[in-house]
């Protein structure tokens, strides 16, 4: 999920320690390299799926039942807390917003209706500020976080929500960034997007996952990928825990809140 093309050799390291770990615990036929697929639902639909990392919201609805929970990373960002993270609302540094409430009417622009950290997060903290069912001017999907925020910097869109995450690597490699955007306010927090396996896999196979996980998370020859990757540890959550963001979305339409529909 935080594949970025200035982080591939800490990825590829991350991995390369990961599947290290994988065979310590005997799982047999680790990749040696990763899969970066155009389509990532390829992979997650794949009968060979080993490990991958997803959306939570994408766990819970479009994709229930057809991927196995493994484990939570926690993530060293600011708007992290433990498995849990949220979004940061921003908008071009000379807009004249302040807070949220000062973007209503104004154009919006999300990475995907799929998305949590881009789409879900943000309605259900716009929700409650929504006037007969409406807040912002128009929606507009860029397909990626990455485009959002260029939208805003091209004086294309007025706001986004950008994974907390994301933000906090981009700055890191782009900081002119934050002389270009400006943070308003942060959405609900949620369950960090979970690593999962293929479905119907046996609980074995998931438990030698998590103590991989484990193992990997405290090699000390993977600290700098980690640091990297601002990873900090895996926490094994209720998969219910996934829910809270099904009940946002449920939540914002009982509100009546319709700009995030399709």
């Amino acid at each position: 999920m935080y594949d970025l093309p200035d982080l591939r050799e800490a990825t590829d390291a991350w991995w390369s320690g990961l599947a290290r770990a994988l065979r310590s615990e005997g799982i047999k036929d680790v990749p040696e390299a990763l899969v970066r697929p155009s389509n990532t639902e390829d992979v997650w639909s794949s009968n060979e799926l080993l490990l991958s990392q997803t959306c939570g919201y994408s766990m819970v609805t479009s994709w229930r039942g057809r991927l196995t929970y493994v484990a939570t990373p926690c993530y060293k960002a600011q708007g992290c807390q433990g498995p849990l993270y949220s979004s940061v609302i921003l908008v071009p540094a000379a807009s004249p917003a302040r807070t949220p409430e000062e973007l209503r009417g104004r154009r919006c622009v999300i990475n995907g209706y799929g998305s949590h950290s881009g789409c879900n997060a943000l309605r259900a903290t716009i929700a409650s500020l929504a006037r007969d069912g409406r807040f912002f001017g128009t929606v507009t999907v860029s397909g990626s976080h990455a485009q959002s925020i260029a939208m805003l910097e091209r004086g294309e869109a007025d706001a986004t929500a950008i994974d907390c995450v994301v933000y906090a690597l981009l700055t890191r490699f782009r900081p002119e960034l934050s002389d270009r955007v400006r943070i308003v306010g942060r959405t609900v927090s949620a369950p960090v997007g979970p690593y999962v396996t293929r479905r119907d896999v046996p609980e074995d196979l998931v438990r030698r996952l998590q103590r991989g996980l484990a193992r990997a998370i405290k090699d000390p020859d993977l600290v700098s990928a980690r640091q990297a990757l601002l990873l900090d540890r895996f926490e094994i959550l209720p998969s219910a825990r996934y829910d809270d963001m099904t009940r946002l979305e449920r939540e914002a339409s009982e509100c009546g809140y319709r700009d995030f529909t399709q």
